[in-house]
Formats: C-alpha cells, sequence, structure tokens
C-alpha cells in the first residue's frame, strides 16, 4: 500500500516536472515581427542649404549730387519700369542747361559768321585780291568755329543728361527694398549706401552648393552638365520655418569652377513666386529626389544603435543574431535604406529588438504571420 502511494507521488511528480519544462520551453520562443529582405527602389529626398535672391537685385545708387527733394515711393511697394523713384533738386541743372543751351546758339552764330568770312575770302582769293594766307586764315577760323559748337552741343547734351537723372526711375518691374534717405537728404554718386533696391521677385533663384564628390557623381549619371540640367526631376523648397514651398522648381545652371575654400560647386535653381512667399535674403533647403534601384529599405524599429553603430537582429535557424550595418545618411523618418550588412533573402526582427538578445529563439509562426499579412 505505502509503495502503491510512492509510485503515485513519482509519478504525479515527473508529470509536473514535464509540464513546467514544456512551459518553460514554450516561454523561451517569444513570437516577434519578422520581415524578408527583399530590394526595391527608393526615392530619398536629400535636402541641400539654399539661399534665395530675386531674380534682378539692383540696387539703385544716384548719377548726380543734390538734395532729394521728393521721395515718390515707399517701401515695398510695387513698381513698373521707368516708374519714378526720387526727384533731386533740379534748379542748379535747369540752370546749368539753359546756360549750355544759350552757348550752343553762340557757337551756331560763330559758325555762320566765320562760313561768310571763308565765303568772302574764296571770292577774293579767286579775283587774286587776297593772298593764300588769307584764305587759310578764314578757313581755319571756321573749323575753330566748328569745334567750338560741338564742344558746346556735348556740353549741352551733358547737362541735358544730368537733369535727366534728377529723376531717379526704376530700371525693370519690382518690388523697392528700404528707404534709407528721405526727403532733405543730400545724396550724391559716391555714397556708400544706396537709395534703395528693386527686386525683380517674379520669379526667384535659389542658390545651393554640391560637393565635388556629389557634383561628379550628377554629372557622370546623365553623361554631362548640359543633359543634368535637361534631364533633372523637379525639386521641392523646404522654408526656413519647415513648411514645404507650394511650387516646385528646375535647375537652371551649375557652375563650372569650384570654391577652392569650400571644394563645391554652386548651382542655381528657378521658382516661380506668384504668391510672393519667397524673399530676397531668406534661406531655406533644396530637395532633390535620389532613385536609389536595388535598395534594401527597412524600419527603423528594426534598428538599435549601440556605441554609434547601427545594429538589426537577423534571424538565423530561429535565433537572434546582431548583426552591424551601415544606412543611407538621408531618411524619411520611417525606413532606412541600407547600404551594407545585408543581402537579398534575410530576415530581420522588425519591433521588439530592445528586448532581444543574441541566441534568443524567435518563433517561426511570427514569420508565417508577417508573412501573411
Amino acid at each position: 500500500m505505502r509503495f502503491c502511494k510512492l509510485s503515485f507521488v513519482l509519478s504525479l511528480s515527473i508529470a509536473l516536472m514535464t509540464s513546467c519544462k514544456d512551459k518553460q520551453t514554450d516561454q523561451e520562443k517569444i513570437n516577434y515581427s519578422v520581415m524578408t529582405v527583399v530590394p526595391t527602389t527608393v526615392t530619398l529626398d536629400e535636402p541641400f542649404t539654399a539661399t534665395i535672391k530675386g531674380r534682378q537685385d539692383i540696387e539703385i545708387y544716384p548719377q548726380v549730387s543734390g538734395t532729394i527733394t521728393k521721395v515718390c515711393v515707399t517701401e515695398g511697394q510695387y513698381v513698373k519700369r521707368g516708374q519714378l523713384l526720387f526727384v533731386i533738386d533740379q534748379v542748379p541743372y535747369k540752370a546749368a542747361l539753359q546756360t549750355a543751351t544759350a552757348n550752343v546758339a553762340a557757337a551756331e552764330s560763330n559758325v555762320e559768321t566765320a562760313k561768310l568770312e571763308l565765303d568772302s575770302k574764296q571770292m577774293l582769293f579767286n579775283e587774286n585780291v587776297v593772298s593764300d594766307y588769307d584764305l587759310a586764315t578764314a578757313k581755319n577760323a571756321y573749323n575753330v568755329a566748328l569745334a567750338q559748337l560741338r564742344q558746346a552741343e556735348a556740353q549741352e547734351l551733358n547737362a541735358r543728361n544730368s537733369l535727366s537723372y534728377t529723376s531717379v526711375t526704376s530700371p525693370s518691374d519690382g518690388v523697392v527694398g528700404i528707404l534709407p534717405f528721405k526727403a532733405g537728404a543730400l545724396v550724391s554718386p559716391q555714397i556708400a549706401q544706396p537709395l534703395t533696391t528693386v527686386s525683380d521677385n517674379s520669379v526667384m533663384y535659389v542658390y545651393f552648393s554640391l560637393s565635388e564628390k556629389e557634383l561628379q557623381s550628377m554629372i557622370r549619371k546623365y553623361g554631362n552638365t548640359e543633359k543634368m540640367i535637361a534631364q533633372m526631376p523637379e525639386i521641392k523648397l523646404q522654408l526656413s520655418d519647415g513648411t514645404v514651398y507650394d511650387g516646385t522648381g528646375r535647375i537652371e545652371s551649375v557652375s563650372g569652377v569650384l570654391n577652392q575654400a569650400t571644394g563645391s560647386g554652386q548651382i542655381r535653381s528657378s521658382f516661380e513666386n506668384k504668391s510672393g512667399i519667397l524673399l530676397t535674403g531668406g534661406t531655406g533647403n533644396v530637395v532633390i529626389p535620389h532613385e536609389i534601384h536595388d535598395a534594401i529599405s527597412i524600419p527603423q524599429s528594426a534598428v538599435y544603435e549601440l556605441q554609434d553603430k547601427l545594429f538589426v537582429y537577423k534571424v538565423i535557424d530561429g535565433k537572434a543574431k546582431s548583426a552591424p550595418i551601415t544606412v543611407h545618411q538621408v531618411n524619411d523618418g520611417k525606413t532606412y535604406t541600407v547600404l551594407s550588412g545585408l543581402t537579398s533573402g534575410d530576415v530581420i526582427v522588425t519591433k521588439g529588438v530592445g528586448m532581444i538578445k543574441n541566441g534568443d529563439q524567435i518563433s517561426d509562426n511570427s514569420e508565417k504571420k508577417e508573412d501573411k499579412k
């Protein structure tokens, strides 16, 4: 009887131990989301620091000296080509023009008098009344009178131009900048600061730079610079506040000379500015779409960082194995494009990598569930 009880206790203990061992084995096999790595085509938006300028930023300087008598525009006003901006005191220039005009009239009279004298000397010379010397003297006097007339006409033209320069007009369509000089200010062509700046902001030029390596890579991809400009896709502009500009732009020119200090080449792109939101002197980021063929893209949740290096867990024979990877520096915040460390067909854990250790068993059911999804 006692032997039967002992046999029953032993059997029960063995059964409990076996059950606990099975449960422990099941607990060691944890289900994780996994994925099989497959190459694909990835488009990355690569940003480059940019500066924004108007198509034309024209600094307006006076061409004559004088006191500003009238400011005809306000800051930020849109002006047309030829529109009056400033008026400089015209009184001295009008007087100078009147003097020059009078000098021209006097010179014309002197020419007529010299011509009459020459004609008279010529007739007398033909009748052998005067000598060759008298005729030559009359010719010289006439030529001097002509020269004086031309000089007076040039002075008149100069005075007329000076008077016209007192009306400072806009050389192009655009927006008026700051107006540091007000009515009553004395200005001259030698002033350090311009009267204002007229910016043509209908189309904005956005400048950015590429390193020598990046520039050579792009040129090599398209064949030459001309093909690169013609075939590159439209680009985006991220403004300084982080928003993306509504319109798209195109690359228009590539500098053929590298900056020796920075080792980079400047590129100019253009953006329509119908809304007027783009401002001269602004900054932002030009965003260029960059296609990578046969790329491996994985979710960022599959990656963990250790000592400034990135790792993933590969699933090999049902167990997790840590593997270092390198990724493209540009990403969309959700995925990484892997440059090395993974190949097509590798199976990696995509979630919960912070809880895994090397050698942990990964349930095969997880991969099957991932495939069904």
